[in-house]
């Protein structure tokens, strides 16, 4: 691994960490673990430009890549922040208040550190774009960003219906089964997925690219087997209960598909 690389991913590191110590402080004073989420989505962009500054890449790809990274990173941090600062902690994260017993602070703040090594790891994609020297924009790159289009769009899509779901009182305890989420029960997880498909196929056709396929596999298992769906979805089991064991029923869980009939 050349001295360039190994450069561009401690400082891409030690940035992503100090936010997440800076983050770690602040969540003590609020009493609110959710800002690790801001943090995660924000360090995405600010890697993203460590490695345009610190790329010898193609400048236009490098740009590219950086604006996929960063337009993607600020959109889900603001959305993030509008929907933790000044509102209760999220109740996954008090869940894991109750599992963890004693020494919460501390086992929070490895919690935000491996965010931070996350950040790092799921920036491969950038990482590899930025120091390909090609001077052209492939095919292949230019499939990347169609697919980061339809992707963006549609995380977006899917958090604006879900937040306007909640604002009406008269959805209290209701499941959402409008719009995207009618045909799938996380599609902001999906399109958030197809971000990283996006850059992977963007990062395919720099040198070891394939190395890229790390990001959208890690994050489609973290997704699938972890922080996300299972998480998500026991907690919406504790709150809605029945309700939501129907829309389990007849929704996918994951990829957008037509409903099955009860």
């Amino acid at each position: 691994m050349s001295d360039l690389i190994l450069n561009m991913l401690l400082v891409g590191w030690l940035c992503a960490a100090l936010i997440m110590l800076v983050l770690w402080v602040l969540h003590l004073r609020l009493k609110n673990a959710g800002i690790v989420d801001i943090g995660w989505a924000g360090n995405y962009a600010l890697i993203a430009l460590v490695y345009a500054v610190m790329g010898d890449g193609y400048g236009p790809r490098r740009a590219l890549v950086t604006t996929m990274a960063v337009v993607w990173g600020a959109r889900l941090a603001a959305h993030l922040t509008a929907r933790t600062i000044g509102q209760p902690e999220d109740a996954r994260y008090q869940h894991l208040r109750q599992q963890w017993g004693g020494n919460v602070p501390l086992k929070f703040f490895f919690f935000f550190q491996f965010q931070a090594l996350l950040n790092v790891i799921l920036s491969t994609p950038v990482l590899l774009a930025s120091i390909n020297p090609r001077p052209e924009l492939s095919p292949l790159e230019w499939l990347g960003c169609a697919v980061w289009i339809i992707a963006v769009v549609g995380e977006s899509v899917a958090d604006q219906q879900l937040k306007a779901f909640k604002s009406d009182p008269a959805n209290r305890g209701k499941v959402c089964n409008i719009g995207l989420w009618r045909y799938s029960r996380h599609p902001n997880y999906f399109f958030e997925w197809l971000v990283w498909v996006a850059l992977c196929v963007f990062a395919w056709a720099s040198p070891y690219g394939f190395i890229s396929i790390i990001a959208p596999a890690l994050m489609l298992y973290f997704l699938l087997r972890v922080t996300g769906i299972p998480a998500t979805e026991a907690q919406l089991l504790r709150s809605k209960g029945d309700a939501y064991r129907a829309y389990q029923q007849r929704t996918s869980a994951f990829v957008p598909w037509f409903p099955r009939q009860s």
